[in-house]
């Protein structure tokens, strides 16, 4: 029998000989692929998550606390970092190798027996229902890949509907405004769906609210946001350190103090984690229950340490939000010295607003490249760099030889690596040997 490294590869390679690499203006895909499967209609229920930022953490956060109340629950999240494995978990934990060829296979079969191509996402997000109707989830909590209306996530009605927040992404696809964004993301809300608004949406939220009017919705939740939000949250402690532990007041309709290892901006994405949790239970959460989940929760390639002595972070932040967001995080968490950076931006980002946003976080800078074609040059970043920042730059292609220089420069303070989840993930993968 062959090794299941060995299954898992071949399932891989026959997914990326398959899939075409795009956006599909359509549900009718994924919808196809799940009639094939016999999957015309979920038979658990689904909280469905977009957002510019936060939407990664608040899908692993909800799907820990629906487990910790003892819902057997799936969790489906994209990019993976190392593995696509990543992307599935149920109760917690990843399917193995095996089991992801395996229900890769049947979607593949059922995708044999019509005459279309399906994008990787249509494929993936098939295979993810496929093991979660498998595996008996009682709940599924879903990260958009992009925007909503054409998302294949879609094509479930979501018995929760979350927005975390609308900022400029995407905007070849999405819209060139917030609102125009908004008004995509907005297609997640269903007739049936609760939806929860969290407070990256301020300024756009009346496009939300205005999407649940036309369908009847009688209710829309509120995070820390407008003048009298459902849920509030108090930061109580700062992590001090990288691995340093975050502690927060929630409250909502009733009050909870929780604690997270992670840094200060996972503070609202737990309150909207936690109201988006209670919306789909129909009940409060139990305040030990979710206490525990969220100490226990990690967030890989959002600010996940992988050594702590001398530090070494990465960061999947990818826009000038979000890197403003690390920056501050750098700040509490590096309080006796500033790390070197290493960054690998994509080209189609704003790299000038990434660096802008982290200029004063680093003692030095080193751009590197993750890897993927879409990577900015090194030497071409490390111009942007000077020239925005006018701190020494060293511009070295090879991941490899870019972390060595920065941890020799850095020395006790520590490395934080960032700019895209692409580089995180080939740090990722350097550190474990995999690389």
């Amino acid at each position: 029998m062959p090794s299941e490294d060995a299954v898992y590869e071949a399932a891989i390679a026959r997914l990326e000989r398959a899939l075409t690499f795009g956006i599909n203006p359509s549900l009718d895909g994924i919808r196809a692929l799940m009639d094939a499967l016999g999957m015309a209609e979920m038979a658990c229920s689904c909280v469905q998550v977009t957002g510019t930022n936060g939407k990664t953490s608040v899908t692993r956060m909800t799907g820990a606390l629906l487990t910790a109340h003892g819902y057997r629950t799936g969790v489906y999240t994209s990019p993976h970092l190392v593995s696509y494995t990543e992307r599935i978990t149920v109760d917690g934990r990843q399917i193995g190798k095996r089991k992801f060829a395996q229900y890769l296979a049947d979607v593949f079969d059922a995708a044999d027996t019509m005459d279309r191509e399906f994008t990787e996402f249509e494929l993936l997000t098939a295979t993810a229902l496929h093991a979660f109707r498998t595996k008996k989830v009682e709940f599924a909590c879903l990260e958009v890949g992009m925007g909503g209306r054409w998302d294949a996530t879609s094509v479930v009605d979501p018995a929760v509907a979350v927005i975390t927040g609308v900022s400029l992404d995407h905007t070849e696809r999405l819209g060139a405004t917030r609102e125009e964004i908004a008004a995509d993301k907005a297609h997640i809300i269903k007739r049936r769906s609760f939806p929860v608004l969290g407070p990256g949406c301020q300024g756009v939220d009346h496009i939300f609210h205005e999407r649940a009017l036309s369908l009847g919705v009688p209710k829309v939740m509120t995070v820390g946001l407008g003048d009298d939000p459902d849920v509030t949250w108090r930061i109580v402690r700062r992590p001090r350190t990288p691995r340093g532990t975050l502690t927060v007041d929630v409250h909502g309709l009733r009050d909870y103090r929780v604690a997270l290892h992670a840094p200060a901006y996972q503070a609202p994405n737990a309150a909207v984690a936690m109201a988006a949790t209670g919306a789909a239970m129909f009940n409060v959460l139990d305040p030990d229950r979710a206490n525990a989940a969220l100490r226990s929760v990690t967030f890989p390639g959002r600010f996940e340490v992988l050594r702590t002595r001398p530090p070494l972070v990465i960061d999947g932040a990818h826009n000038p939000e979000a890197a403003a967001v690390l920056a501050a995080a750098i700040r509490d968490s590096f309080r006796d010295s500033p790390p070197a950076v290493v960054l690998g931006i994509l080209a189609d980002k704003d790299a000038e607003g990434i660096v802008r946003a982290l200029a004063d976080t680093a003692v030095f800078f080193v751009t590197t490249e993750n890897g993927s074609p879409r990577c900015l040059p090194a030497g071409e970043l490390a111009a942007l760099v000077e020239r925005v920042t006018g701190r020494e730059v060293v511009a070295e292609p090879s991941l490899g030889k870019a972390l060595a220089m920065a941890e020799a420069r850095s020395g006790a303070a520590g490395v934080m690596v960032t700019g895209s989840l692409y580089t995180a993930g080939a740090v990722k993968a350097f550190v474990d040997g995999s690389l």
